[in-house]
C-alpha cells in the first residue's frame, strides 16, 4: 500500500513510513491531549502534496478551529479554504447521523476522483446519536466505507472515564473498524507536564509497541521524541539557534528543489518560529531531525 506522510514530526518511523492511502486513523485522547491539533497538522500536510481536505467537525466551529490553527503556525489556512482546497462541514452530532444515512453517498460522488485527506473531529457524539451497539456500529461502519472512497481518514474519539481503558463502546467500536489506532495519554490535573503516545494498531505495517513522549510547541505542532533523546537539553536558546542553523545549511539544493514551494514555504515558517523561541526544554538536534525525516530532506 502507498504510505502518505502524517505531518507529525517524529509519528512516520513509529508507523512503518506513514499512513497507509485510503485507510482510517482513530487518534483516542481526553480533553487538551492534542487530538484536533494532530488531526490538522495531517490535513495540512496533505494540502502541501496538492491533497484536497474536509474538516468535519462536530464540536468546535470552523472558526475557532482556524483561529487555534493559526495560533499552533499554520498561517496560510485560510487562503486554502479560500481556494477551495479546504473545506469545512460544521455538524452537530444527531443532524450529522441523518446526513450519513440520507446524504453521504451523494457527497461521496462529488468528491469521486480526488485525493482527499478527511478529518472527522470528534467521532463520539456520532455514536450517542445511536442507542443501540449494533445501530453504532453500522452507522459508523457505513461511514468509514464510504469515506475511504475519496481518501484517507482521520478521526478523534473522546477518551472519558479512567485513563487507559479502551473498552467503552464509544471507544471499542471505532477501534475494531479502523485500520489505525493512536492513543494519545494525557493526565491534566495529575500530571500536566506528561504525554506519551502509543500506536496500538496499524494495519499492514510493523509499529512501534511501546509509549513515547510527545510534546506540543507553537510552529511545530504535535511532536513525538525518540525515548533515548527525551534526556537532551539544550544549554540556552543561542545553542540551539546554531544547532538549527547549521543543519538547514547542510540541505543539498537538490533535495529541497523536489519540495512543492507551500511545502518549503512551511519548513522555513517553522524553523523561523523556532528560533525566536526564548527557551528551549527539547533536544533542538533531535526536533530538526524530526522535520527533515518529515519531508525526507536527511
Amino acid at each position: 500500500m502507498r504510505k502518505i506522510r502524517s505531518g507529525v514530526y517524529g509519528l512516520n518511523p513509529l508507523m512503518d513510513g506513514g499512513v497507509n492511502e485510503n485507510t482510517t486513523t482513530v487518534v483516542i485522547g481526553s480533553s487538551g491531549a492534542g487530538k484536533t491539533t494532530l488531526a490538522s497538522q495531517f490535513l495540512r500536510r496533505g494540502l502541501e502534496s496538492g491533497e484536497d481536505a474536509i474538516f468535519i467537525t462536530l464540536d468546535e466551529a470552523p472558526a475557532q478551529i482556524v483561529k487555534e490553527s493559526k495560533l499552533m503556525g499554520w498561517e496560510d489556512i485560510e487562503e486554502y479554504i479560500d481556494n477551495d482546497q479546504m473545506v469545512f462541514v460544521d455538524a452537530g452530532g444527531k443532524q450529522f447521523s441523518k446526513f450519513i444515512q440520507k446524504e453521504l453517498a451523494e457527497f461521496v460522488d462529488d468528491w469521486a476522483g480526488h485525493r482527499a485527506r478527511i478529518v472527522i473531529d470528534p467521532l463520539t457524539p456520532v455514536l450517542w446519536s445511536v442507542e443501540d451497539k449494533y445501530g453504532q456500529r453500522e452507522l459508523v461502519s457505513f461511514l468509514l466505507r464510504e469515506t475511504r472512497k475519496i481518501g484517507t481518514v482521520l478521526c478523534t474519539i473522546e477518551e472519558h472515564g479512567v485513563m487507559g481503558d479502551l473498552s467503552g463502546p464509544e471507544i471499542i467500536i471505532p477501534m475494531y473498524l479502523a485500520d489505525n489506532v493512536i492513543h494519545l495519554r494525557y493526565r491534566s490535573h495529575e500530571s500536566p507536564e506528561k504525554r506519551d503516545l502509543k500506536i496500538v494498531k496499524c494495519r499492514s505495517s510493523k509499529h512501534s509497541r511501546a509509549w513515547h513522549p510527545y510534546g506540543i510547541m507553537k510552529g511545530v505542532g504535535l511532536y513525538i521524541m525518540p525515548v533515548e533523546d527525551t534526556t537532551k537539553r539544550a544549554e540556552d536558546a543561542e545553542r540551539a539557534k546554531g544547532i538549527i542553523e547549521e543543519m538547514l545549511s547542510k540541505i543539498p539544493q537538490e533535495k529541497t528543489a523536489r519540495l512543492t514551494g507551500k511545502a518549503l514555504t512551511n519548513i522555513y515558517r517553522t524553523v523561523d518560529m523556532l528560533l525566536k523561541e526564548d527557551s528551549w526544554d527539547v533536544d533542538p538536534e533531535g526536533l530538526i531531525h524530526l522535520i527533515l525525516q518529515e519531508y525526507e530532506l536527511e
